[in-house]
């Protein structure tokens, strides 16, 4: 059982700028962090991490909450798992007994680390200490990989046996259940029993960005006619579209560099780390995938690809620059000398000379593409060359940002001039011609997948009295984003304390919150002071869900205009100058929009009441849309009584008027 001491110590030593900075390149912004959300696409950073607090929040998707729920969210994995994920990383022990996780999911996933986890470990015992994996030691010792280098990269050696990872592992009392589910074994073709996937094979771990061992790859050894390399399958914990090999050695250096060297084998990331080249590596044995550039996008804007020079190689090559294209990276290209991969050039040449090399002939890829029609003959004819210039076009239409299409135009334009007697607007032209194609395209698609909005839920039932649902859900559809000033009033709850609970707690109710997980939030709020319990963000950041995520949403904003100005102009901005004069300010948006659905749920009433009735609802309407009136006109410092009996530092003073000549006046 991992208690909640053992917890606050992981929390404490964990550095969650760090932890979220293994998936998400931050920038400093004053005492906050911004980058790009790794939960939805965004091409304007809008994810913010606040070390101060613990917590994350998104402000374009609403993701939030603290390093634990960042962590399953991440790994896909449950609350105890991420406990000794984070444990594991920051040197901290904990008992190996664990508690049961609430979501099966979680449950399974866990189960599934622990069987790849346990197969990495087997296989590189079996590669230090099998007499029968002296071929696989005999390969890598021929292709210079020292013990370090095996190391690091957890290489290992699968037995000829067919059952021999199966027996192990159930002799560790793991489930023959997960080892399954993580595609460690397959059921027999004669349905007697399950058998290993990787059999005499040399075993590449692949790694998820955090370290933590996903999937596998098998090379055989020697001459067997059987295929080169296998893979794990698709399982809950591997996506191959997701998955980049290296990434968890190469993020720190992509990000240092700014660019990534993307290449194509296990191997040639292995030897070019060994060679000191760190920021590189390999698609995993699939095409290049827009989730595989949006990871890298992560650590760098700029990515330098390699392939093989044959005629496959330079199609993979020229499909998976669109699609960085497409993701909004900068993209050079570089064609090593024939019969040469990343692994053997840098094998027989040296870090220095490859850097050299990288140097002086790597280029953008409209360049590229030119020098490879030019090298192959595609520039001869007219119409190799019109067909050429508008592959180029296409390539460059991927380009979201129009500044960068019109300078790569350009930069075409001069590439091409010896082929063309007119100016760039032709290619301009085309270009257009290109992108309101590729709209028109995306628009049937759009149109063939877009069904008719979902009907909006029934409102939460408020009101001086009962409200009929059924005219709420036409009068007032719940908003899509939860508003801003419940979510303040939560804050200053939270953030003050006891007496500002107390003063908030004469002025509302419950009833008054329109969205419902908030009024849940703040009855909680409420339930926990009556009872003397403890309010903070901590306790909240790890409670049960929804409270990690709102309370991310709660206690961060974006800059306000003012905190803005006063980084300008070095003046000192403060969130609260009087933190119950900012209650006021919150509790009248709070009354008065109640007060509204009330009198639009009541003129619904009114369309169905009979003349009784109605008249008694007319009457309501006046009084309610009189104390509307009353409350838009009134400051709100006048509309609610100022706090009874708080202490001298809680920051509260009335207000009073006093005039100041304007050279006096400070804000």
């Amino acid at each position: 059982m991992i208690t909640d001491d053992k917890k606050e110590e992981i929390r404490e030593a964990a550095d969650i700028v760090e932890v979220v900075g293994d998936y998400v390149r931050l920038k400093r912004t004053g005492n906050n962090f911004v980058g790009l959300c790794p939960f939805h696409d965004e091409k304007t950073p809008s994810f913010n991490v606040t070390p101060k607090l613990g917590i994350y929040k998104c402000f374009g998707c609403d993701a939030s909450g603290d390093i634990f729920s960042f962590v399953m969210e991440m790994e896909g994995v449950g609350f105890q798992e991420a406990l000794r994920t984070l444990a594991e990383r920051y040197g901290i022990s904990l008992p190996e007994q664990q508690t049961d996780e609430h979501s099966e999911v979680h449950k399974e996933k866990e189960g599934i680390y622990h069987a790849l986890r346990f197969a990495g470990l087997y296989f590189f015992r079996q590669l230090k200490e099998s007499d029968e994996a002296d071929i696989a030691r005999t390969y890598l010792e021929n292709r210079g990989y020292d013990g370090k280098i095996i190391k690091k990269f957890g290489l290992g050696y699968a037995p000829s046996e067919g059952s021999a990872l199966l027996k192990a592992a159930e002799s560790e009392g793991i489930k023959t259940d997960y080892l399954l589910k993580a595609d460690l074994i397959k059921p027999s073709k004669r349905g007697d029993g399950f058998y290993d996937t990787f059999r005499d094979r040399l075993i590449f771990p692949i790694f998820n960005p955090s370290g933590k061992v996903i999937a596998f790859a098998g090379r055989v050894l020697g001459d067997k006619k059987t295929a080169k390399y296998i893979n794990s399958a698709q399982t809950p914990v591997y996506n191959k579209s997701e998955v980049l090999y290296g990434v968890n050695f190469a993020k720190n250096e992509i990000r240092k560099d700014e660019e990534v060297i993307l290449v194509e084998g296990y191997t040639d990331v292995i030897t070019m780390m060994q060679q000191g080249i760190h920021n590189v590596v390999a698609s995993s044995g699939t095409a290049l995938t827009p989730q595989q550039v949006k990871i890298l996008k992560r650590y760098g804007n700029k990515i330098l690809m390699i392939y093989d020079s044959d005629a496959a190689g330079r199609k993979a090559m020229m499909r998976g620059m669109n699609i960085a294209l497409a993701e909004g990276m900068d993209v050079d290209l570089l064609e090593l000398p024939d019969n040469e991969d990343p692994d053997s050039f840098v094998k027989k040449y040296g870090k220095e000379s490859f850097l050299e090399l990288k140097k002086k002939e790597a280029v953008d890829f409209v360049s590229f593409s030119i020098l490879q029609a030019e090298k192959h003959g595609e520039m001869d004819s007219p119409s190799d060359r019109t067909h050429v210039i508008s592959r180029v076009l296409e390539s460059i239409a991927e380009i979201p940002d129009p500044l960068g299409r019109q300078v790569y135009v350009q930069h075409l334009h001069q590439k091409t001039r010896k082929y063309r007697n007119s100016s760039d607007r032709e290619l301009f032209d085309q270009l257009g011609v290109i992108i309101k194609e590729k709209q028109k395209k995306n628009r049937r698609k759009r149109s063939f997948f877009q069904s008719s909005p979902p009907v909006p839920p029934p409102g939460p039932s408020v009101g001086f009295e009962p409200i009929d649902r059924g005219s709420t859900e036409q009068s007032s559809p719940k908003p899509k984003k939860k508003p801003h000033y419940e979510m303040e009033l939560l804050r200053l709850m939270i953030q003050y304390g006891k007496e500002m609970i107390q003063y908030v707690g004469q002025l509302c109710n419950d009833q008054l919150f329109e969205d419902e997980e908030l009024r849940a939030f703040y009855q909680d709020v409420i339930q926990r002071f009556q009872d003397g319990e403890d309010i903070s963000v901590e306790h909240y950041a790890h409670r049960e869900p929804p409270y990690p995520k709102l309370i991310g949403g709660i206690m961060l904003e974006k800059y306000t205009a003012s905190e803005r100005h006063g980084e300008k102009t070095g003046t000192q901005f403060r969130r609260d100058k009087d933190p119950f004069r900012s209650a006021k300010s919150t509790i009248k948006p709070l009354r008065l929009y109640f007060l509204k659905r009330y009198l639009a749920n009541l003129a619904e009433q009114t369309k169905t009441a009979d003349p009784d009735e109605k008249r008694q609802l007319i009457k309501k309407q006046k009084r309610t849309q009189s104390e509307i009136s009353h409350m838009e006109k009134t400051p709100a410092d006048e509309l609610f009584p100022d706090p009874d009996g708080v202490s001298e530092n809680s920051g509260y003073t009335p207000k009073k008027f006093e005039y100041k000549m304007k050279n006096e006046r400070n804000d």
